[in-house]
């Protein structure tokens, strides 16, 4: 009798069942149709219409040793067309437990800790107009790539998280590392601080391309219907010319539990020559929700894109949109 072959398959047999039993996996998604038009000198009536579809694919289970184990894929069409991620949008492996926190592996289509916080207080406008024909001001960032991990630690102060990621070295690039901390202790309070590097060639290997850290603070406050936001956010270049900062702020109003309205304003002030323009964006929305389904315009300025006064860097978008939730 083979006593090793008989333990073995039991064994297997057992694991099988206990995953099977302890594990989960669901379904959800989001679809929407929209109607844009940008304005402008550089891209002048180009009106077209759009859709969006997205599914998250999501599971979990509970170990024998307490442990939860989670995975999520997201599939967005088109989303990463001519990659190897294709049609993957992103995806992720997740480890976590009251007692040691939560450990995060993304394959892609992760934040680092910064980038997590790093949004501004009107919600990255300048990101609308990324696919204009004269080039963009862009925000600067800590470096976030594929596997990469994030960790957030248990809750040791009540209103209090913390969380770190980590990228390793690439190639001839150094590793990188970002940390943030969100504090949420004062009701309708929400205050944040990241700060993360996006650290280049290693001394040695070659020429050397200057080094960055990207500091992000944002705060937010309700009181009754009327939230404010302001944000802060610094990318500090080893080479003085590639620098940037940009602030931000929003105030927004909700009507009721189906209709809302808001405003926000972004600059971004380059530090590639010292007399360059500052680029600013600035943003009206509105939006009614019932149920799943939300209906939202808004109408979007973009001014010196480039950081120039030129008639072709400054542009305007209309948009309409209806999305649902499922």
């Amino acid at each position: 009798m083979n006593i090793k072959k008989i333990g073995l398959t039991a064994l297997a047999a057992s694991l099988v069942s206990t995953s099977a039993f302890a594990g989960e996996m669901s379904v959800s998604g989001s679809a929407s149709m929209a109607w844009e038009n940008y304005s402008g000198v550089a891209k002048n009536s180009t009106k077209a219409f759009s859709m969006g579809n997205q599914l998250t694919f999501s599971g979990s289970g509970e170990l024998d040793n307490g442990l939860t184990v989670g995975l999520s894929f997201i599939i967005d069409q088109a989303d990463n067309t001519g990659t190897a991620d294709t049609p993957f949008d992103s995806h992720s492996v997740s480890v976590s437990s009251d007692a040691l926190g939560t450990l995060v592996f993304h394959g892609e289509g992760g934040d680092s800790a910064q980038n997590a916080v790093g949004d501004t207080a009107a919600g990255n406008i300048w990101d609308n107009f990324d696919a204009r024909t004269t080039g963009n001001a862009a925000l600067k960032e800590s470096n976030a790539t594929t596997d990469m991990i994030h960790y957030t630690l248990p809750n040791f102060v009540e209103g209090v998280a913390v969380s770190a990621s980590y990228v390793p070295s690439g190639g001839t690039d150094q590793s990188d590392s970002a940390y943030a901390i969100v504090y949420t202790g004062l009701e309708g309070l929400t205050a944040s601080y990241g700060q993360g590097s996006s650290d280049q060639q290693a001394a040695g290997l070659g020429a050397s391309t200057a080094d960055a850290d990207t500091t992000s603070m944002k705060v937010s406050y309700v009181i009754g219907s009327i939230t404010a936001a302001y944000s802060s956010h610094d990318h500090d270049h080893g080479t003085a010319t590639s620098g940037q900062e940009a602030t931000s702020w929003k105030l927004s109003y909700t009507v009721s539990d189906a209709i809302s309205i808001s405003y926000g304003h972004e600059t971004i002030d380059s530090k590639e020559t010292a007399d360059s323009s500052d680029a600013e964006f600035s943003k009206i929305a509105g939006s009614y929700t019932s149920g799943g389904m939300t209906v939202s315009a808004s109408f979007q300025d973009g001014e010196n894109m480039s950081y120039t006064t030129a008639t072709s860097e400054d542009e305007e978008y209309y948009g309409l949109s209806l999305s649902f939730a499922f």
